[in-house]
């Protein structure tokens, strides 16, 4: 199957993620292997919401496609967006599947969508405000968007940034990441321009209630399900031993009682990873 090129692009013949002597090769390697898992739990999530058959669904930064794969059948239309050439050449090809190979700032189409898919996504734009004002035009009115990010200020991530797996990163601007992190770290990816920059659940949610979006967090589903299905949630050697020295303490039920889906201290301070699904 073809895909529609919008622009020059990045990712080229040797992107950073194969090569198997950087850091983070064997995090990434995983993170490929169990990304169909992972996108059971963006669809499991998504099913709390809305009726998944015969929709029209887009997904942004859609990397190897195993978010897409779930959502294939039932009378689907998928808009597959990456940015990476090696990512979507590398996807399953389906007929229900249109794969646009463009920057998600210049979507090739004027569609609307059903559903829109921000998987690990909007930390890497450079203001994920005017971003979601621009994507929200390709929203239908009923419409629900899916947006997971990690936490800026997750005492989990502050101890390991979920990207370098350096402690105190995940607070750092990107500017400071790019200007001195990077330079004494990461030599080699200094001129990579998809450096995240988290966000915290304040400014989240300030950015949301200024785009009049309604937004419900996920968190007690997604630690349920760290605990039937941990490789839809997790993948990381430090998220992999913690959760063993969890079961080995017997604190799943403790941490199952104090997960809520609130804007309060627990998803403030100790969530990971927020999932939010959005609408109108």
């Amino acid at each position: 199957m073809e895909f529609v090129r919008g622009s020059k692009l990045s990712g080229g013949n040797n992107p950073h993620y194969l090569d198997k002597n950087h850091p983070n090769y064997e995090r990434w390697k995983r993170s490929r292997e169990i990304s169909y898992e992972r996108g059971k739990f963006v669809r499991k999530i998504l099913s709390n919401y809305k009726n998944l058959n015969n929709v029209k669904i887009l997904d942004i930064g859609s990397g190897f496609g195993g978010t897409v794969e779930n959502f294939i059948g039932d009378d689907n239309i998928i808009y597959s967006v990456e940015i990476d050439e090696y990512k979507l050449q590398n996807q399953v090809e389906n007929h229900s599947v249109k794969k646009f190979l463009c920057d998600a700032y210049q979507l090739p189409f004027k569609e609307k969508f059903d559903i829109i898919i921000l998987q690990d996504f909007i930390e890497h734009i450079e203001n994920p405000e005017a971003y979601l004002k621009y994507i929200i035009q390709f929203l239908k009115d009923d419409g629900l968007i899916y947006l997971s990010t990690p936490n800026k200020l997750s005492l989990i991530n502050l101890f390991s940034d979920p990207h370098w797996g350096f402690p105190v990163v995940s607070v750092l601007p990107r500017k400071i990441i790019k200007k001195i992190f990077l330079p004494v770290f990461r030599k080699k990816e200094i001129h990579r321009k998809d450096i995240a920059q988290l966000l915290s659940l304040k400014e989240l949610s300030s950015i949301f209630v200024n785009l009049h979006l309604k937004y419900y967090l996920n968190t007690t589903l997604a630690v349920q399900t760290l605990f039937e299905n941990p490789e839809q949630i997790i993948w990381s050697n430090l998220h992999i031993t913690l959760l063993k020295t969890i079961r080995r303490l017997n604190l799943q039920r403790f941490l199952i009682r104090i997960a809520n889906n609130e804007n309060g201290f627990v998803n403030k301070f100790f969530t990971p990873t927020f999932y939010f699904v959005l609408r109108h």
